[in-house]
């Protein structure tokens, strides 16, 4: 699309981070939005909100009087109790819709491209390749609440609005409520002659680096895809022990540095995700350009810097 007002929610967060930078790169004018202030958004004109416990018409008066053409919504995450999972997830994203809705009937329809999950779909069988036709069944409050979200984006018929069902993310700036994030930290944390004693779950799952999820968002912008959920990610399934040892050798530690304990692991989402692209590319014009072992070094860079 044209140089245009973008709002970015979650523009702190790791995901937030790296779409207000895709969006600078291309030439948007970007408004961050966020609960709390970092450095890395000093860029650019700053919002401090709460969007879920904002009155909707505030919020709809923020989007006017700052003249934004489109929003990104890239909040949430992961969360120990399902309420907080609900009040990211969910109430942020209806109060969001409502908002929208206001600014529509005020005769301005901005894009809304709001990133949802692949774990909205629930498990699948193992070799399943995840298309977005899948029925969705969730089964992880996580994957509930962002089910929820997005369902309020595509139900609202009078918003112009996107959802990319985005795969697992690593690289720069990965959060630590992650499973490669909290590797990554622990990892930092020791030496190679302590060793890093490591449970690690027998799954397979697609893994996308968030710069590439950032340029998705930023060609959704413009995409003929109101309405579409539409999946993003690399399309390879890749097994749990492939990625750490790639985060172990990317912090020089030996491979025996790694010592796997045989415990459970609780998955927060599916066993095996692996992401059909196809849609992605003819409606976007989208695909990943980033390998992993790439990404994962600059995740490994972005946390030792």
């Amino acid at each position: 699309m044209p140089s245009s007002r973008v709002a970015v929610l979650g523009a702190t967060g790791c995901v937030g981070r790296q779409v207000c930078a895709a969006l600078s790169r291309d030439g948007h004018e970007v408004v961050a939005v966020a609960r709390n202030h970092a450095p890395h958004v000093s860029a650019y004109p700053f919002l401090l909100m709460d969007v879920a416990a904002t009155p909707a018409e505030k919020i709809a008066e923020v989007f006017l009087t700052h003249g934004v053409d489109a929003v990104v919504n890239a909040t949430g995450g992961w969360a120990k109790l399902e309420e907080e999972m609900a009040y990211a997830h969910v109430r942020l994203v209806e109060r969001l819709v409502e908002a929208l809705t206001l600014t529509a009937s005020a005769g301005h329809r901005p894009r809304l491209v709001h990133v949802g999950s692949i774990h909205e779909y629930g498990p699948v069988p193992a070799g399943v390749l995840i298309d977005e036709s899948v029925d969705p069944r969730p089964a992880t409050p996580y994957a509930r609440t962002k089910l929820a979200g997005s369902q309020a984006v595509l139900a609202a018929g009078e918003l112009d609005g996107v959802v990319l069902r985005a795969v697992n993310v690593c690289g720069p700036y990965t959060t630590q409520a992650s499973f490669l994030g909290m590797v990554a930290a622990r990892l930092r944390d020791t030496t190679a002659a302590e060793g890093l004693e490591l449970s690690i779950a027998d799954a397979q799952r697609d893994y996308l680096d968030v710069r590439d999820l950032a340029d998705a968002v930023v060609k959704a912008l413009s995409a003929p895809a109101a309405g579409r959920a539409v999946n993003i990610g690399r399309g390879v399934a890749t097994d749990m022990r492939e990625l750490v040892a790639l985060l172990v050798a990317a912090a020089g530690f030996p491979p025996e540095a790694l010592k796997e304990q045989d415990r459970q692991v609780e998955s927060k989402g599916g066993d095996w995700t692996r992401a059909d692209i196809t849609l992605a590319g003819r409606l976007l014009g989208w695909h990943p350009r980033i390998d992993l072992p790439d990404s994962i070094r600059d995740m490994w860079l972005s946390l030792i810097r």
